[in-house]
């Protein structure tokens, strides 16, 4: 059941907590202790989009995300994350250790503290906050964990959520049912070990129907770049999948050809990881805007992302 109905135009402030549930304090709260398992990575929401129809896109732009506490957590898990063995990729080695990291927030200087647990080495990192799990619900009366990312959005976990960042999800179901959590105070490209720092957040958005119009894949636009993603098993799977979005899209704003797009797209393009750590991995494929016409209306969907990049501004 949603927990509001809201309309294309407004803004929204939720406040989202982290994947443990805010459950992991301090070194000594395993998360396999003091966390019900499988019920990891909660989700603020689902919000109900007056006029939001399967077929529709749903835009989201992000406004600003502003850390809720003063720390964050990251940990290890002894069959999660890229460097361990899982259900999925079977190996007689042991399990990794389960530790945990805490990180001290710095809203004022910006900085993110990491702090060694076997040696007093500590370095100072750029606060950079982004929001992990954002989505509408999947198609088909489909039910999926939190923790997945797939067409409908999800737990896709790239940095590149960041405040500034406008999201296009396809429309699954009447009224889309968008939900988003998982805060980042920052997060390495990849999430390797399968956490990033782990913060409760309040974030702000504000979220545009686009009638008729869909979105197979989840799309980003940022001031500078457009970019596809691809959520999949194996991770070249992902790849092919934005980087075939992105080719595609990029036809559409500039009258070029498959051919023609593909070429320009394999030489003056990025392939960042989101992550390589969950049910599905998540790849990105971007393309500087500047590189396409500028007869091109920037970013496609009506040049959206300017104007609701104008209304975040408005809201300072």
């Amino acid at each position: 059941m949603p927990v509001a109905h809201v309309r294309s135009g407004d803004v929204l402030q939720v406040h989202t907590e982290d994947c443990f549930a805010g459950l992991v304090r301090g070194p000594a709260d395993l998360p396999s202790r003091v966390c019900r398992m499988p019920y990891l990575n909660p989700v603020s929401g689902p919000f109900f989009v007056e006029d939001a129809e399967p077929g529709d896109t749903l835009a989201i732009h992000l406004a600003a995300i502003t850390p809720a506490r003063d720390w964050g957590v990251s940990s290890t898990f002894p069959h999660f994350g890229a460097l361990t063995f899982t259900s999925h990729t079977a190996t007689l080695q042991p399990p990794l250790d389960e530790r945990v990291w805490v990180y001290d927030i710095d809203r004022q200087s910006g900085t993110v503290r990491f702090r060694a647990t076997e040696t007093d080495h500590y370095v100072d990192l750029p606060l950079d906050p982004m929001i992990g799990t954002i989505g509408v619900a999947p198609g088909g009366f489909e039910a999926r964990s939190t923790i997945v990312p797939d067409v409908h959005g999800g737990n896709l976990d790239t940095p590149e959520l960041r405040p500034g960042t406008t999201l296009y999800l396809g429309v699954n179901v009447h009224g889309a049912m968008l939900a988003l959590g998982d805060g980042h105070a920052r997060q390495g490209e990849g999430e390797a070990c399968g956490v990033g720092v782990e913060i409760a957040t309040v974030t702000t958005l504000t979220i545009e129907v686009i009638k008729g119009v869909s979105t197979v894949w989840p799309r980003l636009e940022t001031d500078r770049e457009i970019m596809s993603i691809g959520c999949a098993r194996p991770l070249e799977d992902a790849y092919r999948i934005a980087q075939r979005d992105l080719i595609a899209w990029t036809a559409e704003l500039t009258g070029l050809d498959d051919l023609d797009a593909y070429q320009l797209v394999s030489q003056a393009g990025r392939a960042p990881i989101g992550n390589v750590c969950d049910p599905n991995y998540t790849v990105l494929a971007a393309i500087d805007k500047a590189l396409l016409p500028a007869s091109a209306p920037v970013g496609g969907y009506g040049a959206l992302h300017a104007r609701l990049r104008q209304c975040a501004a408005e809201l300072r």
